[in-house]
């Protein structure tokens, strides 16, 4: 007769749903922690990359007029470290790009191009066709238009109280830049403050993330 094993065992943990689970989740969030806790330590990725500055006033109501049409929803913001990638969009993304972007908009979902380095590779008036009706610069879009954009003023959006609340989060704005914030949101619009956050994409950073790709192929 054989003696019943009573102690703690692979069985005994397979044969447990409930403390698989315990198990599962404790060994997960430990595995997670152990990669995540150390970027908020990394210079890489705890300091912005070098030319990154916080987001113009102008910038900063077209980021939120992006975020609210859901442009996030169909155009990703992170060039990965592939080369098919690195050759249609550019240099690949560096987390300190992002630095002062609250919330990220790094994404997964490409209906549309990526966007992270989309900044000066067209004119203001392209973008402005392209928002309007993207079938009149690109036959085959399926992106909506964005018409009543040039419509829409944002002289009377608070943006010094969004500058005062990111500031709170780290973002270096001064006193001076939060006063004179308004006088740039004169006379425009939100297709003008949306076309101005995309011709800054990835723009400052496009040097230094170049620099990296070039180290990283030695």
């Amino acid at each position: 007769m054989t003696k019943k094993s009573t102690g703690f065992s692979h069985k005994m943990i397979e044969t447990n749903v409930g403390l698989l689970i315990i198990l599962s989740i404790a060994v997960i969030s430990f595995a997670g922690l152990a990669q995540i806790v150390p970027l908020f330590f990394q210079h890489s990725t705890t300091q912005p990359t070098p030319g990154v500055e916080p987001y113009e006033p102008l910038n900063l109501i077209g980021r939120d007029v992006y975020i609210r049409e859901g442009c996030v929803g169909c155009h990703s913001q992170q060039i990965r470290m592939l080369s098919s990638e690195v050759q249609r969009y550019g240099p690949y993304s560096l987390a300190g790009e992002s630095r002062y972007d609250h919330p990220f908009l790094w994404g997964s979902k490409r209906t549309g191009p990526d966007l992270a380095r989309v900044g000066k590779r067209y004119s203001d008036d392209w973008h402005r066709v392209h928002l309007r009706n993207p079938r009149d610069v690109v036959q085959e879009s399926n992106m909506p238009a964005y018409p009543w954009l040039q419509h829409n003023s944002v002289e009377n959006e608070n943006v010094q109280d969004r500058m005062k609340v990111l500031r709170t989060l780290g973002v270096p704005y001064t006193d001076e830049q939060i006063d004179k914030a308004p006088e740039q949101l004169k006379g425009k619009t939100e297709e003008d403050a949306l076309i101005a956050y995309l011709q800054g994409l990835g723009v400052a950073g496009r040097a230094a993330a170049a620099k990296a790709v070039a180290e990283g192929e030695l």
